[in-house]
Parts: C-alpha cells; sequence; structure tokens
C-alpha cells in the first residue's frame, strides 16, 4: 500500500510540474503576442492639407508623452514634447543619442522662436527671413521657458521652422514645439519614408504618421548663432550651402 501511495504522489508531482510548464509556456505566449501588439499604428495625414482631427490624434499621442514619428522636410523625425522630461528622455533612449547632444525643436513661426529664445539679434533675423520655412537649423541662447535637460545642459536650442505642413499643424495645435532628431537607429540610415520608419521602430513607438516621402534627402543645415554679436558658425553644412549663408548674411 505504502508503494502504491509513493507512486500516486510521485504522479501527482509530475502532473503538477507539467500543469507548471503548461501554464508557463502560456504566460511566454501572451507575452510574446503582448509585444506583437505593440507594433506602430500607422496614419496617413495629407502633406499638404492635413485633416484637423488626425492631427488631434498626433496632439493627443504627444500629450499622453508618446515618441511619434512625422515626417519633416528633410527627413522622418521622432517627436516629443519637449517640456516632458520623461518623453525626452525616452528620445535619447531610442536614439542610443549621447547624453550631451541637445535636441533640435521644431516650431510653428519666427515668433515662436522670440519666446523660447533670448539674445537674438539681426543675424538670426536675416537668416530666419531667408530660410524659414526650410531646412535651416539655428543655434542661439535658450530662454527660460525650456528645461535645461532638453539643451543637454548646454544652455543652447537648436530651432527650425519646417516646410512639412504636417509639422507646423501639429506644432501649432500642441502649442509647444516638438523634437526633431531624425527617426532612425543608432548606425542605421535616416528614413525617408514611413515604411522604413517602421521596419527600425515598429516596436519600440506607437504611433507613425504617413505623409509619404519627405521633400530631401539631405540633412539640414546648422548654423550656431550662440556666440552673440555677428559671429556665426557652420556646425553641418547639409541642403543649404554655405555661401548661401554667408550672402544672406552680407545683406
Amino acid at each position: 500500500m505504502k508503494d502504491i501511495a509513493k507512486t500516486q504522489c510521485t504522479r501527482r508531482v509530475g502532473d503538477d510540474r507539467a500543469r507548471g510548464l503548461r501554464r508557463s509556456g502560456m504566460d511566454e505566449i501572451k507575452s510574446s503576442l503582448g509585444k506583437k501588439s505593440l507594433t506602430a499604428e500607422v496614419i496617413r495625414i495629407h502633406p499638404d492639407d492635413p485633416e484637423p482631427h488626425l492631427i488631434g490624434l498626433v496632439v493627443e499621442s504627444l500629450q499622453r508623452g508618446d515618441v511619434v514619428a512625422l515626417p519633416t522636410d528633410t527627413f522622418y523625425g521622432l517627436a516629443v514634447d519637449p517640456v516632458n522630461l520623461r518623453a525626452v528622455e525616452h528620445i535619447y533612449e531610442l536614439k542610443t543619442r549621447a547624453r550631451h547632444k541637445p535636441l533640435s525643436l521644431l516650431i510653428a513661426d519666427v515668433a515662436q522662436a522670440y519666446e523660447l529664445a533670448r539674445s537674438i539679434d539681426s543675424t538670426f533675423d536675416k537668416l530666419a527671413e531667408r530660410f524659414w520655412p526650410g531646412p535651416l537649423t539655428i543655434v542661439v541662447k535658450a530662454g527660460s521657458k525650456l528645461p535645461l535637460r532638453v539643451t543637454a545642459n548646454t544652455g543652447n536650442v537648436a530651432l527650425r521652422v519646417p516646410e512639412a505642413a504636417i509639422c507646423r499643424a501639429v506644432v501649432s495645435a500642441l502649442g509647444l514645439p516638438i523634437t526633431a532628431t531624425s527617426a532612425n537607429l543608432s548606425g542605421l540610415p535616416e528614413c525617408t519614408y514611413a515604411a522604413l520608419v517602421r521596419e527600425q521602430f515598429g516596436e519600440k513607438i506607437p504611433l507613425i504618421v504617413d505623409g509619404g516621402p519627405t521633400g530631401r534627402s539631405v540633412a539640414t543645415t546648422i548654423v550656431d548663432l550662440s556666440g552673440g554679436g555677428d559671429s556665426w558658425m557652420i556646425l553641418r553644412e547639409g541642403a543649404i550651402p554655405t555661401h548661401e549663408i554667408a550672402l544672406a548674411l552680407q545683406h
């Protein structure tokens, strides 16, 4: 009788282990399914005449602290609310971006630049009047409205008014600038189509805006005016050649 009881006990232990393994396997399957459900939603927005209700969906996502991929006039970019420091940190994590590099911001118009920057002078005005909206990023001294984290503790901010109507519509509806770092993982090329963004970030961000192919395949030119006075320096030559910058500043 003892042997029979021992055998039955052994079987129960074995059955319990099997059920535990099956339960563990189901948990893994559920976990896997859960991860798949995180694949980014893609919404199509007209690149020249953005639909207000769709822009509203993008704004709601940004207000929740989400990272959203948007088409700019150069490449697709990763947008967050710049005053949401958790969202800003998420950008750095996604890009594996060095923490000492500030994030550039997209704004709706020149007037917004005056709200976000300080010590703006005639050099800035000349460049903004000549090249905005367009692929020119201007580095200036950041005003007090921006958290130091966004400036990577440099005290400077990189601003741009893009030609892309979707970006300007989002900024206007949000009432804040949005980040504009390129939507590509470290070591991979920048994206000019929404499908390329989905390949790189499909399970890492919740929303991708498909506005068709971007208008250019060359990065913005970056001009640093943070030195003040009439000083300026090209940090990166891109869509706008250096000689055009120099010519604009001579007038």
